[in-house]
């Protein structure tokens, strides 16, 4: 095994430059967001996900959220959806967007995603899954990957069946959050789980769960033999984590948390991309809960995060960095 875990990784015949990968967010890696963790070097963003159902509809809202800067590549793209006809139709449909590499989600938690039998809820039936992978991978000439919980629960924990049957149905890679469906992300990853599917694929395996700077890195690599990082809470309110991972590794030493002056430059120029995407309107009110992130643990950040989530302007928000410290 390598004494670097950081380091170029291919999928399929996409080439990530680094192995610490954005992990898909819902409502937070919309465009800005993906191009700030981008400059920090991140090695590979992921969109949020969006419905296949939504695209074979033709819905407007759901295309826009496709948009990507040329800057960001390599960029994978993520649909969710339980039919695997309907996926296949979606993956057609998307082959002319900008990602790089098409993502199935298999892991989303939240109850009217799992209620519809999609997204972790597909952890119950591993032969739907390979129907559904082999059913995108005919349909795209793009690199199919799947993302996959540790199991829907504990009575059910199959997260290496489930890793099998997408590599037999044509993932090209698999990223496993060690969390079951039903532990949301409560609780503490198991990364053994992420050893034994990396164990039982021949398919680039990426970790997820619980990263939080290098040591987490160096350490679910030395456990796992896993051959990228996927980050995700982690970086809602702190894009230089990336940035650090590296420097750390070719350092040795994990520089600290940026100053507040340094924060304060990324929240309010992260404002301004907001508003250049969105509109004043709905920039500064998608840029309430990214403050909050942004300003924990700093000085009167706690006083002021009520002010902060109902901010009305970026003068507003301008005014209020000021007093934090």
């Amino acid at each position: 095994m390598a004494d670097r875990p950081i380091r170029e990784v291919a999928i399929g015949d996409v080439t990530l430059p680094n192995n610490l990968i954005l992990a898909p967010m819902a409502g937070v890696c919309d465009l800005p967001f993906r191009l700030l963790c981008k400059e920090q070097g991140a090695g590979l963003l992921c969109m949020e996900m969006i419905s296949a159902k939504a695209v074979t509809y033709k819905n407007k809202k759901t295309r826009a959220m496709t948009e990507t800067d040329e800057s960001e590549h390599p960029i994978s793209l993520q649909i969710f959806g339980c039919e695997p006809d309907v996926m296949g139709e979606a993956a057609a449909m998307l082959e002319e967007e900008k990602n790089d590499i098409l993502d199935i989600n298999m892991g989303c938690p939240v109850p009217k995603v799992v209620n519809n039998g999609e997204g972790s809820a597909l952890m119950k039936d591993p032969a739907l899954v390979e129907r559904i992978v082999k059913a995108v991978s005919k349909k795209t000439k793009k690199p199919v990957t799947v993302k996959i919980r540790r199991g829907f629960d504990e009575d059910h924990v199959n997260a290496v069946e489930v890793a099998k049957a997408a590599e037999a149905g044509g993932a090209m890679a698999v990223a496993v959050h060690g969390r079951t469906r039903e532990q949301y992300y409560s609780g503490n990853a198991d990364w053994d789980i992420i050893r034994e599917v990396k164990e039982a694929v021949s398919i680039p395996v990426f970790g997820n769960g619980d990263i939080k700077g290098f040591s987490d890195v160096k350490k679910m690599y030395e456990l796992t033999g896993c051959d990228g990082f996927m980050i995700g809470r982690a970086s809602r309110g702190d894009p230089w984590i990336f940035d650090r991972i590296l420097k750390c590794q070719d350092t040795g030493e994990e520089p600290g948390r940026v100053d507040a002056e340094e924060m304060k430059r990324m929240l309010l120029r992260h404002a301004k991309m907001q508003i250049d995407y969105r509109g004043e309107y709905l920039g500064i009110r998608e840029m309430r809960k990214h403050a909050a992130w942004y300003t924990t643990g700093f000085k009167n950040a706690t006083r002021l995060r009520g002010s902060l989530c109902s901010v009305e302007n970026y003068e507003e928000l301008c005014a209020l960095t000021k007093e934090i410290g």
